[in-house]
């Protein structure tokens, strides 16, 4: 784990970042996460048209700043903004520009990593954490100017690798020392603690945020985290174009097999439009990891986080007893 950590982090109350969730994450959403002791965040690309990326941002910032005044002794967290580098988004500078003027507290980019963005954020203080799927990208990453990265390993939700954490973590951390956070099927505060005791700083927690009353997913789709395990989760490329973890009853709706995918196609990546097939990712396939088994119910975001945080506590106890 990281020595020192930017003073940004200083009000968690649990060392977990609510990764941005494309379509569902919204100002409801990260509002209550990050009154709730933990990192909320949203992908830009979320407010459309871009205009309201404007609106968001003040909504967030004016509230948990009301907030922050009448529990002086109990802050929120901070949140993050999520900037999708890649070239197919013509937003990026638009909303880049809006972030910067916002002065928000940290930016999560990927799928690129650029050094005129990372130097935009810095002008005004923001935290640039990078997330990278490999130790190759990550030291891409850093090398360009992010302060911190995220490894997303094998069972995240969304677009993810196939790293095993334990390999992600130990190859980054042999020659990086600054803020970590560790994303793959965690969704359980044991899941959080195992996640520190690797080396990761922060636990990146995104599928269990969808089976929350705040999350703007239909409720077919909190229904199927609910329901789901790991052998309902499919590792497709097809509809981004960049191999991604998705729940296979959507894949089903679509009216395709989950087990006979074709092979998508990198370079029709486009997320301007949402994805690359007829069955758009991320509004008809969706997105999911594979530790959603420990999800039994849709809760409020409040109920979700003193969950994880009691049973961070339990296993951290476990463990000392056993010491």
């Amino acid at each position: 784990m990281s020595d020192t950590l930017p003073p940004v982090f200083d009000r968690l109350r649990l060392p977990v970042i609510g990764a941005p969730l494309f379509i569902i994450s919204n100002p409801r959403l990260v509002i209550e996460q990050c009154k709730a002791g933990v990192v909320g965040s949203f992908p830009a690309l979320n407010a459309r048209p871009a205009s309201l990326l404007r609106d968001w941002l003040a909504e967030i910032t004016e509230e948990l700043a009301a907030y922050d005044a009448k529990h002086p002794e109990r802050p929120s967290a901070p949140f993050a903004v999520n900037q999708i580098v890649h070239r197919s988004n013509t937003r990026l500078e638009e909303d880049l520009a809006t972030c910067v003027e916002f002065r928000v507290p940290i930016m999560i980019t990927s799928l690129g990593a650029r050094e005129d963005v990372n130097e935009a954020a810095h002008s005004v203080g923001t935290v640039v954490l990078h997330d990278v799927i490999d130790d190759r990208f990550a030291r891409k990453a850093v090398s360009k100017g992010a302060d911190g990265l995220i490894a997303v390993a094998a069972g995240a939700g969304g677009h993810a690798g196939v790293r095993s954490p334990f390999a992600l973590v130990q190859e980054i951390r042999q020659w990086f020392d600054g803020p970590l956070a560790l994303s793959g099927s965690i969704a359980t505060g044991a899941g959080v603690l195992a996640a520190r005791a690797m080396g990761a700083d922060f636990a990146y927690l995104g599928s269990a945020f969808i089976a929350t009353d705040e999350a703007a997913a239909k409720d077919e789709y909190k229904q199927a985290i609910v329901d789901g395990s790991s052998a309902d989760i499919v590792y497709s490329d097809l509809f981004t174009g960049v191999h991604g973890n998705y729940l296979a009853p959507s894949i089903r709706a679509a009216g395709l097999d989950p087990a006979n995918l074709p092979a998508g196609d990198v370079t029709t990546m486009d997320f301007g439009s949402g994805g690359t097939s007829d069955a758009k990712a991320w509004k008809d396939i969706w997105g999911s990891g594979q530790g959603i088994g420990a999800v039994d119910a849709v809760v409020p975001v409040r109920d979700l986080v003193a969950r994880l945080s009691d049973e961070y506590a339990a296993a951290r106890d476990r463990l000392a007893l056993s010491a």
